[in-house]
């Protein structure tokens, strides 16, 4: 046994002795200098912007709809035209009304995060299709209160 062990340290010793000797042999020649690129600079963190309190305005452009077989989808973009403060908790529902004025489907966005100012985000809302389906309409909302879209042609 003591014999093993003595020729398995031998063997190990062998390997780097082998190792240290191709190690110190000579490098290849090295590459002309370049300069490296410069890492980016890391990303500013996220500063807190207060919400707006009461009625919060917002820019959107005109919705888009259409038919699948199963669904009504409809997409467009909301941008907080506000300067100075964030929109907190944007909810965004769509109702489809019958002919007699009767609620016969919808569906509902919600933005979790503040929307800051200047901030654009893309919405879409998916309603379950009703043969008796005439017309739309939308409802905005945030945690502090109200909001007054206004339908813009781009931003």
């Amino acid at each position: 046994m003591r014999f093993k062990i003595n020729l398995l340290l031998a063997m190990a010793a062998v390997v780097l002795l082998a190792t240290s000797a191709l190690a110190g042999q000579a490098k290849p020649a090295a590459k002309p200098a370049t300069p490296a690129p410069q890492a980016a600079a890391p990303a500013a963190p996220a500063k807190y912007v207060p919400p707006i309190r009461g009625e919060a305005e917002v820019a959107m452009t005109k919705p888009v709809t259409q038919r699948t077989k199963t669904e009504i989808v409809t997409k467009f973009s909301v941008k907080n035209v506000s300067a100075t403060g964030s929109i907190a908790g944007l909810k965004i529902s769509e109702f489809w009304y019958d002919s007699a004025g009767n609620p016969v489907s919808g569906d509902e966005f919600r933005y979790r995060k503040p929307m800051m100012p200047g901030e654009v985000i893309a919405v879409e809302l998916r309603s379950p299709v009703n043969e008796k389906m005439n017309r739309s309409q939308y409802k905005f909302e945030q945690a502090n209160g109200g909001v007054k879209p206004k339908v813009v042609a781009k931003f």
